[in-house]
This record gives structure tokens, C-alpha cells and sequence, in this order.
């Protein structure tokens, strides 16, 4: 009998490595892990962990064939200021990575005769508005507006998204008997800031890339202007957030994709916060015009109210909180020695 495991793609990136830690303290040890990179040391022996491409076709089936699959959280995903450099390889790993494993996904909801759960980390970055006026008009945007994504990135996950709700929904709806579908649920996160790993090529990274260099006595040099303001997200919430979409009963949910935020603020109140834990900081605004006008065409803030109203979303760090308790504190045992 193949053993069942809940499957954690993209296991050693950010949300990986604390989405499993959490599951782990909630007592969840059948966890099977894939990533190109092995997991951190500290998780290593706790889980099963394959090294390997999401897009190995010949490694899902080798998987699929020695495991159960009960539940997907599909993290793998090549980020954005990458994915701007790399397109093809952008889409190979964004888009046919995850049709893969949807269409795995369905196959195994068909053979078990129950839907596979297939959780999926979504992005601010599939919005796309026209000019700083229209962002000024639309200052907090629901699901269903602006997404024109400028990145490739943000065209992926927009993409990802439909096909979630496509095998969830209508896969297969012209067979005679149709089978088992999919629970694709999304989460779009906004900004997300981590104080145990160090940002990894986010068009967002500007933020936690302040705080990382202050705790190590280094100069900075933001590449957006300083009135550029989105919305941001402590981990821990991120983490809660997957795990509270999981949980929720399928017949409280009323769409598929839903928004999730936090706290926004501009990048020199962002810089505000830091010199109030790092006074010597140096930070400077040097913006990127490339990368300033990806930033430029996301809204300021998201509108999360049917998270909150469907599945009781709430998030548990605010702005002051994040700094003095999360990211501030932790940032700083990291570089300790600095």
C-alpha cells in the first residue's frame, strides 16, 4: 500500500522551510518535500525529501507511484526580477510545472475517488495598473480587477490560477461521467518579509533587503522611490494563511482565488521603521526604472474581505508588531556578530 503523504514543492525556498516547520509542530510527519536544492539541515532527517525539477516528468511518476498523495502545496516557482531574465525558463517552471501537477493532481483524485487538495501561492505581482493615477483611484483592489500583469512572473501565476480553477471546476466536464475534480484553492500573497532567509530575487525584496543590510552595518541603496507604496505580509501570516484555506470547509468558500494582506506602507516609511531599530542605517533611493515601473503597476493595497468573511482570515502581525517582534529581534540574532 502506498503510503500517504502530503507533498511540499519548492520545500527549501522561504515558504517552504516554514511552511514545513509549522506542520511539523502541528504533529504532521508525513510530509514528502521536492525541491532542486536540499532542505536546511535542521529539517533534513524530519521529512522525506527528494531533490529534483518539478518539471522531471519521469520523477513525478516515479512519486505518484510510491505515494499517496492527500494534499499539494505547490510553492516551486522562479520569482520575478529572475523571471524577467529568464522568461522561457520562467514559464517552463511556473506554468508547465504546475499543469503537471495538476494533471497529477486530478489523476490521483480519480484513482482515490476524493479531490486531491491543491494549495497555490499566488502573487500581487498578476495586477497591472495603467499609471500612478489610476494606482491613486484604486487604492485597495478586489480579485477580479487590474489583472493585466506587466512580468512574466505575475502572467504565470494569473495564468496558474485559471487552470487551478479550470481542473477544479470543468476539467473533463464533456466525459460522460466525469470525475473527481481537484480542490484548487490560491492564495495571493502581497509582499511577503521573512526574518529567517534572505529575500531571493522578489521585485517586492526591497523592503526585508533594508532591514538585512542595517543589521550588518551596510549601505543600501533602495532601487524604488521612496512614495512607492504596496502591501506587505510577516511570513508567520503567510504560513497561516495556506494553512487556514487548507482547512476551511469547501462548501464556505465562494471563489477559488482569494486576496490576503497585512499592512502597506511606503518605502520611506519602510526605511522610517528601520532606522528606529538601526539608527546608524544608510539608506539610500537609487530607483531602477525597470524595476520601479513593475512595482509602479501594482496596487498600493488589497482588498481581503471575502478571505475574512469565508475562512476567518486575520492577520496576527501589523506593522508594529512585524518589526518589534518578528523581523527586528530575529534579523538581529542572525548578525549578531556584525
Amino acid at each position: 500500500m502506498r503510503r500517504k503523504v502530503i507533498l511540499v514543492t519548492g520545500a527549501a525556498g522561504e515558504i517552504g522551510t516554514a511552511l514545513i516547520e509549522q506542520l511539523l509542530q502541528q504533529g504532521i510527519s508525513d510530509i514528502l518535500s521536492l525541491d532542486i536544492r536540499p532542505l536546511p539541515p535542521s529539517l533534513q532527517s524530519k521529512v522525506i525529501h527528494t531533490v529534483g525539477d518539478i518539471c522531471d516528468r519521469a520523477l513525478l511518476e516515479r512519486i505518484v507511484s510510491e505515494y499517496e498523495i492527500d494534499t499539494i502545496y505547490h510553492l516551486a516557482a522562479l520569482l520575478s526580477t529572475r523571471a524577467e531574465f529568464t522568461p522561457e525558463a520562467a514559464h517552463r517552471v511556473n506554468v508547465e510545472g504546475t499543469l503537471g501537477l495538476l494533471q497529477i493532481a486530478s489523476d490521483q483524485s480519480d484513482w482515490r475517488g476524493k479531490p486531491v487538495l491543491f494549495i497555490f501561492p499566488s502573487s500581487v505581482a498578476i495586477y497591472g495598473l495603467p499609471d500612478l493615477s489610476t494606482k491613486a483611484q484604486f487604492p485597495r483592489v478586489r480579485e477580479w480587477e487590474w489583472n493585466y500583469p506587466r512580468t512574466m512572473y505575475g502572467s504565470n501565476k494569473l495564468y496558474c490560477e485559471m487552470l487551478g480553477v479550470y481542473y477544479s471546476k470543468y476539467y473533463r466536464q464533456l466525459a460522460v461521467e466525469r470525475p473527481i475534480m481537484v480542490d484548487f484553492r490560491s492564495v495571493r500573497f502581497p509582499g511577503l518579509i521573512s526574518a529567517f532567509t534572505v529575500p531571493s530575487g522578489g521585485t517586492s525584496d526591497y523592503g526585508p533587503e533594508m532591514l538585512h543590510a542595517a543589521a550588518q552595518k551596510k549601505s543600501y541603496a533602495c532601487f524604488v522611490r521612496e512614495d512607492t507604496r504596496i502591501p506587505f505580509m510577516a511570513m508567520p501570516d503567510a504560513i497561516n494563511a495556506l494553512l487556514k484555506l487548507a482547512a476551511a470547509p469547501v462548501e464556505r468558500l465562494s471563489r477559488r482565488v482569494y486576496n490576503v494582506t497585512s499592512f502597506s506602507l511606503s518605502a520611506g516609511e519602510f526605511r522610517e521603521w528601520v532606522l528606529r531599530s538601526f539608527p546608524d542605517a544608510e539608506i539610500t533611493f537609487e530607483p531602477d526604472l525597470r524595476r520601479q515601473a513593475i512595482v509602479d503597476s501594482w496596487p498600493e493595497d488589497m482588498n481581503d474581505n471575502d478571505a475574512r468573511r469565508d475562512w476567518g482570515w486575520q492577520p496576527e502581525y501589523n506593522l508594529e508588531r512585524s518589526f518589534l517582534e518578528y523581523l527586528v529581534p530575529n534579523i538581529q540574532r542572525r548578525y549578531q556578530k556584525y
